[in-house]
């Protein structure tokens, strides 16, 4: 089955094309490359092609019809909560409008469904106690979660409009190999670049936040059963449905890293949630996912890539140190 999946190139969106093309399926890799890298599809086996393009430019559309593409992945997204508090404008336009244009490129298209990466780490605010169902109230505390939660009323739009069918996935902090801690990264990339590389570290708030983080790998299991079953009409969250303080993964990845355990501590930063946690049932139900990495061997993992990656000579263009 002909998948595009837009930011392709990306630390999940990569993951989530290695998963298809091992299925079988053909992939249309859509990404800019402005914070995705080619490099990210290096050894990926099977049918895979890259259009290096906004998902806004209006040459989508033609080329969705010409790869005829049955199911589109848009994971092309704004991340970072910090920038979208600085600027709100930025991030929608990125994460609404980007939205709504790859949904009139997928209706022009006839594309049949529309996979969405949503935010269940933080659409669902603090309103609601850890671990969070789908039912709960939406509160978003910051424009990225309510970016998020804007598109997802787009999809239900297009759906009545159009017939679009869709399905969003909820996704808790996701981490694993190819998350760039130069780039949007999540704490555990940054924790880990900056212990392997000797640097300070910081823990903004006291560390009792927490977060659910879930592996990459899964989270691309997630994305590949969305795409080949019926389920649509619903977010599903993807998560462990377990809670981990910033203070208790900084000691689990100093004792990875062998660095001290010693970070400082700043202030907390505004738009963050102090604890996220999601309810997975609904997954494992109506999708049949499982989670198959548990948190110690991901992180492990994870330490092992990124250690390999800084040891590696620099990458082609690179103009000085990667900085962390």
């Amino acid at each position: 089955m002909p998948v595009a999946v837009t930011g392709g190139a990306g630390f999940i969106g990569g993951h989530v094309t290695a998963a298809l093309a091992a299925a079988g399926h053909r992939v249309l890799v859509v990404d800019d490359l402005s914070t995705g890298s080619a490099a990210n599809l290096d050894g990926v086996a099977g049918d895979i092609d890259l259009l290096q393009a906004d998902v806004a430019d209006p040459v989508l559309a033609s080329a969705l019809r010409a790869a005829e593409v049955q199911v589109v992945c848009h994971l092309a997204a704004a991340i970072d909560v910090r920038a979208s508090v600085a600027d709100p404008v930025q991030d929608a336009l990125r994460n609404v409008v980007g939205t709504v244009a790859v949904l009139q490129s997928a209706s022009q298209a006839d594309v049949g469904k529309v996979v969405f990466a949503s935010s269940g780490g933080s659409i669902y605010g603090s309103a609601t106690p850890p671990p969070v169902a789908e039912s709960a109230v939406i509160a978003p505390e910051s424009p990225y979660a309510a970016s998020k939660a804007a598109a997802e009323l787009w999809l239900q739009t297009f759906h009545r409009l159009h017939g679009l069918r869709w399905t969003a996935l909820a996704l808790a902090n996701v981490y694993g190999p190819h998350q760039d801690p130069a780039g949007e990264a999540g704490v555990i990339s940054l924790f880990s670049a900056r212990m392997l590389a000797g640097l300070p570290t910081t823990i903004y708030g006291d560390g009792s936040q927490t977060r659910d983080f879930v592996y990459v790998k899964d989270v691309a299991a997630a994305f590949l059963l969305a795409c080949e079953l019926p389920v649509e009409g619903l977010r599903l969250n993807i998560g462990t449905g377990v809670e981990t303080s910033v203070r208790q993964l900084h000691t689990e990845l100093a004792g990875l890293c062998g660095a001290p355990d010693e970070p400082r501590m700043e202030p907390a930063r505004p738009g963050e949630l102090h604890r996220s946690a999601l309810d997975a049932a609904r997954a494992r139900q109506l999708l049949g996912w499982e989670l198959q990495t548990g948190l110690r061997t991901g992180l492990a993992e994870t330490v092992e890539w990124l250690r390999a990656d800084l040891a590696a000579a620099p990458r082609a263009g690179d103009s000085g140190p990667r900085r962390f």
